[in-house]
């Protein structure tokens, strides 16, 4: 027997393929109670709620491959077809129904309704790890946005510095020049007062930066 009812778009649901099953109806049966039921609600001038609760869709046929139409229930809906089915097994049917419908709407409130007490609780400790490592990952975040270059680092980008100008002049009036050209743009382009206060995150892209850099008064 297929499951009675799943969760489809975040409500459980049941089918017209599984209510013929289970109640022994042909489909074709369950299909024309349906549309009768459609028809009646159209009447009551509740045709938007018919097309909220009955869900007109398809199925594949397992053997001939073909498409036909079928419809998906909500709980509601299964309540308006299931009320003229009222043999003794059919009764018992619709209460393993509407206990499933019950059990999946837990389901849906509380994931964790149907585990043991001691898989519930590894489930919280899980959750409360992740929320831990969230907010280390959240405060690393921040503190990689606030520091600075190391001694190292700040060496590292005066060798930069100094590659780059020298190789356009070894006049040293004209390195001068360039070196407080240089240094000037990386201040005013990374919004520092001097290149040592660079953040760390930023040091690739001024290396990038520097190895690109041309003085003003050279032509490319």
């Amino acid at each position: 027997m297929s499951k009675l009812v799943r969760i489809e778009n975040g409500q459980p649901v049941t089918d017209s393929l599984i209510v013929s099953e289970v109640f022994g109806k042909e489909h074709f049966n369950v299909m024309n109670d349906i549309k009768t039921q459609l028809s009646k609600l159209e009447e009551a001038g509740e045709s938007e709620w018919g097309s909220l609760n009955f869900q007109d869709t398809q199925y594949q046929h397992s053997q001939n491959k073909q498409w036909y139409p079928k419809y998906d229930l909500t709980e509601d809906a299964f309540a308006i077809i299931a009320m003229s089915y009222v043999t003794p097994a059919a009764m018992k049917m619709k209460v393993r129904f509407l206990e499933e419908f019950k059990r999946m709407r837990q389901q849906l409130s509380d994931p964790y309704a149907n585990l043991s007490p001691e898989v519930r609780a590894i489930f919280a400790v899980d959750t409360k790890v992740q929320q831990l490592e969230s907010r280390i990952d959240e405060i690393d975040g921040k503190v990689e946005t606030q520091i600075t270059l190391t001694q190292g680092e700040q060496r590292r980008i005066q060798k930069a510095v100094g590659a780059r100008v020298y190789d356009f002049t070894q006049d040293s009036d004209e390195r001068r020049s360039m070196f407080s050209e240089l240094y000037r743009e990386i201040k005013d382009r990374w919004g520092v007062p001097s290149y040592r206060d660079v953040l760390r995150k930023d040091m690739l892209d001024v290396i990038k930066y520097i190895e690109a850099w041309f003085p003003k008064k050279v032509s490319i």
